[in-house]
C-alpha cells in the first residue's frame, strides 16, 4: 500500500495542519485551495510533493489530472474546502446558494467519483470528509451552512456501502468550534466568552486534533470504521 493523499482546501486553518501533519508523518502529499501564494509556501515543506491552486466549483477534473501525474496513484481523498455563510435565510442570496452548493457538496462529490475507480481497482481506499458540528445541530443564522456540511452525513453512510467490498472507507469528521483564524476575526457576531459558554469543554478544538484523527481514519488500522460521522466537538454534540 502506498500513503499518497490529496488534500483540499490546504492554504490555511484545518486543512493546511492536516497537510503539514500527513507531511511529517510520511504521506505523499499534494494539496490544493484557490490561492497559489499559500500553496507554494506549503510546498517547501518535505513530502509535499505538489500543489495546484483552483476553484473545485469549476476545476475538479484538472485538479485530479495533476495530482495523478504527481503522485500517480490517490489513495486517500480528504475533502477539506469548504464556504461558510452567516445571515437569516431570507437574507441569502441565490450567489450564496449557488456557491456553497458547488463547493460544500458537489466539489467532494465529484472528486469522490473521480478518485473511486482506482482505489476499487487497488483494493484500498480512505475518503475522509471534514463537516461541522453545525451540519448535526444545526446553527442559528448558519441555515445555508448547516444544510451543506449535513449532508456528509448521507454521503458517507451511502457511499461507505456501495464500496466495503473494495478496501475503502468512507468517513466524516465534524469539529466543532475550531481555534483558527476564523473565531478571532472581527466580523464574528458574537462575543468570544458568549461562544464558550456554549461549549461544555469550555475549549476550542486544536485543528491537530482533527489532523491526528484523520491520520487514524487514513490507516489500515481504521479499516473497519466506515460510514460513520464523528464528532469531534468538546461536547457540543451532547446538549
Amino acid at each position: 500500500m502506498t500513503n499518497n493523499v490529496l488534500i483540499t482546501g490546504a492554504s490555511k486553518g484545518i486543512g493546511n495542519v492536516i497537510a503539514k501533519h500527513f507531511a511529517e508523518n510520511n504521506f505523499n502529499v499534494f494539496v490544493t485551495a484557490r490561492t497559489a501564494k499559500s500553496l507554494e509556501e506549503l510546498s517547501k515543506i518535505p513530502n509535499i510533493k505538489g500543489f495546484y491552486a483552483c476553484d473545485l466549483t469549476k476545476d475538479c477534473m484538472f485538479l485530479y489530472q495533476e495530482a495523478k501525474k504527481v503522485l500517480g496513484n490517490i489513495d486517500i481523498l480528504i475533502n477539506d474546502a469548504g464556504g461558510y455563510v452567516c445571515a437569516e435565510i431570507e437574507k441569502t442570496t441565490d450567489e450564496d446558494i449557488e456557491n456553497l452548493v458547488n463547493l460544500n457538496m458537489i466539489a467532494p462529490y465529484k472528486l469522490a467519483r473521480l478518485v473511486v475507480p482506482d482505489m476499487k481497482k487497488n483494493k484500498f481506499g480512505r475518503i475522509i470528509n471534514i463537516g461541522s458540528i453545525s451540519g448535526v445541530v444545526g446553527e442559528a443564522y448558519a441555515t445555508l451552512y448547516s444544510m451543506t456540511k449535513s449532508s456528509f452525513i448521507g454521503f458517507s453512510k451511502a457511499l461507505a456501502l456501495e464500496v466495503a467490498e473494495y478496501g475503502i472507507t468512507v468517513n466524516t469528521i465534524h469539529p466543532g468550534w475550531v481555534d483558527t483564524a476564523l473565531i478571532h476575526c472581527d466580523n464574528m457576531t458574537f462575543e468570544e466568552k458568549e461562544l464558550m459558554d456554549t461549549i461544555p469543554q469550555r475549549r476550542y478544538i486544536e485543528p491537530i486534533e482533527i489532523a491526528e484523527l484523520a491520520k487514524y481514519l487514513a490507516s489500515p488500522e481504521a479499516k473497519g470504521l466506515t460510514g460513520q460521522s464523528i464528532n469531534l466537538c468538546a461536547g457540543i454534540s451532547m446538549g
